[in-house]
């Protein structure tokens, strides 16, 4: 039986991180009677000097609400590489790092973050060390689960946004562009896309033509519809073209948004607004969904570390939560599938994806 557990978290912040620590703390201490230590700023916490901080029932007492997390995060570490304008697993210095957690007498850990931050979880389990993950992104493309907490809160912010779009394209009669995150993954276009009543939605899974969109474009103008809402993803390319990247050292994807609009009021003569959403979707309270996502993945985590179980991750599958290997939650990017249901009904009730063989029907 642990005596003591470490916490971290990881990568890019999302609503419900500081709910998983409370559930995890709280189960941790109030049903195994176990110490908990929170490693702050990620992995950096336990390289080097160590930045760790004991955890206590009261000390998240209130947080369950509160965006960010207590613990910080980094979504890239000074062990990270950038490779022939890739960014590579992290090798991250493990002899160090398990040094540290033996010196602080930390036995086992609980390393919440996304597909970057559980491969490096996942290399701690190589070499023995018990650990579980709890897959959090708002991005929601780890295959292994059917959602990660943060992802919910993302699609609420995305949505209203193009709701309040929607009135002021329609009293100017412009084309409303929105810009929204979810690196190659199309997820939070798609779903916020079509709560939000887009008129196109352009993702990575479905390469986009100009043609096509100015070809919506038309079409509504001739049913008396003389203004246009498109969800972009950051990722979204054009057919024959590479992601658009506001830094390329740092491979930060942004931009499309705005070489849409450019593009589209070239093409039409339309005047056209681009709104990047940017890190709106991933800050603030974390809605009813995410909190008690958030709170089962922490309790769980905890309890499958206790019962013995040893590079996992916990996920949700068809409503129960699970644990499944560390090696699988890594191994495969959850995409949009060009097919499935949620792109079918898109095009059932109209929404265009742009894609060229749409300039045809």
């Amino acid at each position: 039986m642990f005596k003591k557990i470490g916490v971290l978290t990881g990568g890019g912040d999302a609503p419900g991180l500081n709910a998983v620590i409370r559930a995890a703390v709280r189960t941790a201490i109030g049903e195994f009677g176990l110490r908990c230590i929170g490693i702050e700023d990620s992995f950096e916490g336990i390289l080097g000097e160590t930045q760790l901080r004991k955890l206590t029932t009261k000390t998240v007492s209130g947080i369950l609400p509160r965006g960010g997390t207590i613990l910080g995060t980094r979504n890239k570490g000074s062990f990270c590489k950038i490779i022939d304008g890739k960014m590579v697993v992290p090798e991250m210095p493990i002899d160090e790092a398990l040094r540290n957690l033996e010196q602080n007498k930390i036995e086992a850990l609980i390393v919440i973050g996304g597909e970057g931050t559980l491969a490096i979880a996942e290399q701690f389990h190589l070499r023995g060390f018990p650990v579980v993950g709890v897959p959090k992104t708002i991005d929601n493309d780890l295959s292994a689960t059917e959602l990660t907490f943060g992802f919910r809160t993302a699609i609420d912010i995305a949505t209203e946004s193009l709701d309040r779009l929607h009135t002021t394209a329609a009293s100017h009669d412009r084309v409303m562009i929105l810009e929204v995150m979810g690196r190659n993954s199309g997820w939070i276009a798609l779903e916020a896309g079509l709560a939000g009543s887009a008129d196109v939605i352009l993702i990575p899974e479905i390469p986009f033509s100009f043609d096509s969109i100015v070809k919506k474009v038309y079409e509504r103008e001739k049913r008396g519809s003389l203004f246009t809402n498109i969800v972009v993803a950051e990722g979204a390319t054009e057919v024959g073209k590479n992601e658009i990247y506001l830094d390329e050292e740092e491979l930060r994807l942004g931009g499309v948004g705005d070489y849409v609009r450019m593009k589209i009021e070239d093409m039409t003569g339309k005047e056209s607004r681009c709104v990047v959403l940017g890190h709106l979707q991933r800050g603030g309270s974390p809605n009813a969904f995410d909190r008690m996502l958030g709170t089962n993945f922490g309790a769980c985590a905890v309890r499958a570390l206790v019962t013995g179980e040893r590079g996992k991750m916990v996920a949700l599958r068809a409503g129960r939560v699970v644990t499944v290997p560390l090696a699988d939650a890594i191994a495969n990017v959850k995409s949009v599938n060009p097919d499935g249901q949620l792109v079918r009904t898109a095009r059932d009730i109209g929404i265009s994806f742009a894609a060229p063989d749409e300039e045809d029907h």
